[in-house]
């Protein structure tokens, strides 16, 4: 496997680790493995430190393909708490305005749902990567400054209810959507088309096109499936030479 000549790469991103993170950890250990100063190393689609799931990572020249991979379609299992809304629209920050959700059953999600399918225009969180004059939204707004981001077009394909507890007031929801789509900012629109505030309190990216979580590999395994490969390949290449000297 040559990590320079390219390489693609399916992890499962950690809770708490930002994407930055992930390729920094999976740049070391190759970098260690192979014995170089320096390797180039992207990612194909941010994930939220708080969301876990499919993460594409490519190595060397395949970091050419990381266009074409983040346009791929995506899909999400996402957890709104109803009820609450939060500046982040997640579990960021705390808990800001709090709503009456004695009016919401399992009918009224089920007919407000359809709304958000289709082509739809979403304004994205304040807390993101978009950038604002330059810098990006998350750093202003982190800062305490006003962000005012101008709507998108996407595509949600599908959207569908897991499970809804009435008690806990809590909506999970399997989605399938286009690049660009901020699942936090979904969960604030759906709250506000259910009169009740929501935020996000647990996200989970379950496939990229054809990749699906059970194709990614855990960072954890990371540095014994890399000796693996890295002795796969001096053996390969020691097999090779003593051909060479044979020929």
């Amino acid at each position: 496997m040559d990590f320079v000549e390219g390489t693609v790469l399916y992890f499962d991103k950690p809770y708490t680790w930002t994407s930055f993170n992930l390729v920094s950890r999976v740049r070391y250990l190759i970098c260690q493995g192979i014995g170089v100063r320096k390797l180039k190393v992207g990612h194909a689609g941010t994930l939220d430190p708080l969301a876990t799931g499919v993460m594409i990572i490519c190595t060397g020249r395949a970091t050419k393909q990381i266009d074409e991979l983040q346009a791929k379609t995506k899909e999400y299992v996402a957890t709104l708490q109803l009820g609450a809304t939060t500046p982040s629209f997640d579990l960021e920050k705390p808990v800001d305005a709090t709503y009456g959700t004695c009016h919401i059953t399992r009918s009224l999600i089920e007919s407000v749902l359809p709304q958000f399918l289709g082509r739809i225009e979403q304004v994205p969180p304040a807390f993101s990567a978009c950038k604002v004059g330059g810098k990006r939204a998350y750093d202003l707004a982190r800062k305490g400054k006003d962000v005012e981001l101008k709507p998108k077009v996407l595509v949600i394909d599908e959207i569908e209810i897991v499970d809804f507890d009435p008690n806990l007031m809590q909506l999970t929801l399997r989605i399938v959507c286009s690049k660009g789509t901020y699942i936090r900012a979904l969960a604030r629109d759906i709250g506000q088309a259910l009169q009740s505030g929501a935020h996000l309190i647990g996200l989970r990216r379950t496939r990229v096109g054809d990749i699906r979580i059970e194709n990614c590999m855990n960072i954890d395994e990371f540095p014994h499936w890399l000796d693996e490969q890295l002795g796969d390949s001096l053996a390969h290449n020691a097999e090779q030479e003593v051909k060479k000297q044979i020929d």
